[in-house]
Order: structure tokens, then sequence, then C-alpha cells
């Protein structure tokens, strides 16, 4: 797999794990950090939002919210990838 990293099949794989781990990680954050984690706080330092305390709220609507805007990101990203690449959806089938 070493040798595989310098051809552009592993740069795109690895640009592609990266892009995948930053958003997962953003997911992980906003899920179970700010839904659980941080709530606390989060309810004693933000405004309510409607009767909802801020912590959550972001359990709840937030983490929903954040997942469809990561997918919005990770199609946007995997574009860009797939382009600076030249790579072709339909490769490899």
């Amino acid at each position: 797999m070493m040798e595989e990293t310098n051809t552009a099949r592993g740069r795109y794989w690895q640009a592609n794990l990266r892009c995948v781990s930053v958003l997962l990680s953003i997911w992980f954050f906003v899920s179970y950090g700010c839904g659980i984690l941080l709530r606390d706080w989060l309810d004693a330092n933000f405004p309510k939002i409607g009767t909802a305390p801020f912590g959550f709220w972001m359990a709840q609507q937030g983490a929903i919210i954040s997942f469809v805007l990561i997918l919005i990101a990770y199609a946007f990203w995997m574009k860009k990838l797939d382009t600076q690449f030249e790579v072709d959806e339909g490769e490899g089938r």
C-alpha cells in the first residue's frame, strides 16, 4: 500500500480519507459534543430557541441540520476531488 500512495490513485484515496475523516469529526463533535458533553454549558451560555434550551435544541435539531449540511459539503468536496484527480464515477465498474 505504501508504494500506491505515490500514484494518482493513492493520492486520490488519501484525499478521500481526509475528507471523510474531517466530516465525521465534525459530525461527532456536533452530535456527541454539543448534544451530550457540552449541553449544560450551551444551556447556560446561549439563549433559548423558542421554548427549548440551546443544548437540547442542538441535540435534537442541530445535529440533524448539521448532518444534512455535512452531506452537502461531502458532495461538493468529492466533486472537487473527482475533478482534480480526473476520476469518472463510472470508472472501475
